[in-house]
């Protein structure tokens, strides 16, 4: 038998010994995480007996983590915009600087509510349901459909909008982006693969080694599914219609030229917390622009 405290206190050692840099905070989460309890309860029942089967249980999480597997793959979900999502092996992690697109579309699903009493939603290449769920969840006149090429991210997809009480509202599509998708939507939405093939084995091993490299990969030179994206855009954008895609830091000009180039034109360009380039949202351009 040992305490919480002194638990935590040992994991927190072995990850900063790794030169894993949050040590500390990954220490509190994963504990937290394995033995079901909240980030106050961590802090407040330090002296907490843990003993048997639930050390085994931390040291195998403990284990997995100092082998560089991120700390939410080994809980298996991860909190987005207010909810917790389940994750895959054939789904990205959410990750924060995504919720800058969300908050970003948000106001335009809501100005469709506003006229017609609805709004219909496409998420392109959707992984665990995140974006599209988290619209969904913040206006309960939403309705969408989440397309990805993996059939077990679309199956993780569901049982996300299952667990929320979203599944009413929230259809999929097993599609290569737009291919096997019809009819009309007022919002298309999509953090496509950008990063460039051939970096992908520098990144770091939490992502190069857990992430999925589909979702990752956007060809040489990381732009290959917003020319998928903006070539079949038009077909299904609804009059009025916008676009919302995140991008890589580096990517605002030559994602701006592919959309442009088929119709187009920017309307509001946003920056995550880093200060850097992360969402374009496109609306179709007037005529005689």
């Amino acid at each position: 038998m040992t305490t919480l405290s002194a638990v935590v206190a040992d994991a927190r050692s072995r990850l900063a010994a790794a030169g894993l840099p949050d040590a500390t905070i990954e220490a509190r989460i994963l504990i937290g995480g394995v033995l079901g309890l909240t980030a106050t309860d961590v802090f407040v029942r330090g002296d907490r007996e843990i003993g048997g089967p639930e050390l085994e249980k931390i040291a195998e999480a403990i284990g997995r983590r100092l082998k560089r597997e991120p700390v939410h793959r080994i809980l298996g979900e991860r909190e987005f915009h207010g909810m917790v999502l389940k994750l895959s092996p054939e789904t990205l992690e959410p990750r924060p600087d995504t919720e800058i697109l969300v908050d970003a579309i948000l106001p335009y699903v809501r100005q469709f509510v506003a006229s017609r009493g609805e709004v219909r939603i496409l998420d392109l290449g959707t992984g665990t349901g995140a974006i599209l769920l988290a619209l969904l969840k913040e206006c309960p006149q939403a309705t969408g459909v989440g397309t990805d090429l993996s059939e077990a991210a679309l199956q993780t997809a569901r049982e996300n909008a299952a667990r929320l009480g979203l599944a009413g509202r929230f259809e999929t599509i097993r599609s290569n982006w737009l291919e096997e998708v019809t009819g009309r939507f007022d919002i298309v939405v999509s953090n496509p693969p950008y990063i460039r093939t051939g970096v992908i084995a520098a990144l770091e091993p939490e992502v190069r080694e857990f992430d999925p490299l589909r979702a990752l990969d956007g060809g040489p030179d990381g732009l290959d599914c917003y020319r998928a994206i903006a070539a079949g855009a038009g077909e299904v954008l609804a009059p009025g219609g916008m676009v919302g895609v995140e991008i890589g830091y580096d990517q605002r000009d030559s994602v701006t030229t592919i959309f442009q180039a088929v119709g187009f034109v920017l309307h509001q360009a946003l920056r995550d917390f880093g200060d850097k380039d992360r969402v374009l949202l496109f609306a179709r351009a007037e005529p005689g622009h």
